[in-house]
Formats: structure tokens, C-alpha cells, sequence
């Protein structure tokens, strides 16, 4: 699952992502394998930790279980 962290809150990529020019047609952002093509990874991430990413409109996104 997708989602969208903003503050204190997890969003639905689905809810967001509509709206924006850089998702795939099903309204979802963009993956290409294992890295978010619409965004830049904030950290290096560890086989411990969750890859999170910041997205062209400003959220920061990850991919959960």
C-alpha cells in the first residue's frame, strides 16, 4: 500500500494523487521498481527501515505492508 505522510497524518495515495499531473493513470504515483518516479528519496534507506520519499507536491511518501 501507498500512502502519504503529512504531520501527523497517513493519507491514501489514492485520496492525494488524483489530482496530480505526475500520477499514472489509475491515480496512483509513479513506481518504477523500487523508487518513486515522481519524487527524491529524503535518506538512504536500510533493510530495517521503509524507503521514504518526497513527492513534486510536497508530501512525503512510502510504501508500507
Amino acid at each position: 500500500m501507498i500512502v502519504m505522510i503529512a504531520d501527523e497524518q497517513i493519507l491514501s495515495a489514492r485520496q492525494v494523487c488524483q489530482n496530480c499531473l505526475m500520477s499514472d493513470r489509475s491515480g496512483l504515483p509513479r513506481w518504477q521498481g523500487d523508487e518513486l518516479g515522481c519524487g527524491q528519496a529524503l535518506q538512504r534507506s536500510t533493510s530495517k527501515q521503509a524507503r521514504v520519499y518526497k513527492c513534486q507536491m510536497g508530501f512525503n511518501v512510502t510504501q508500507i505492508d
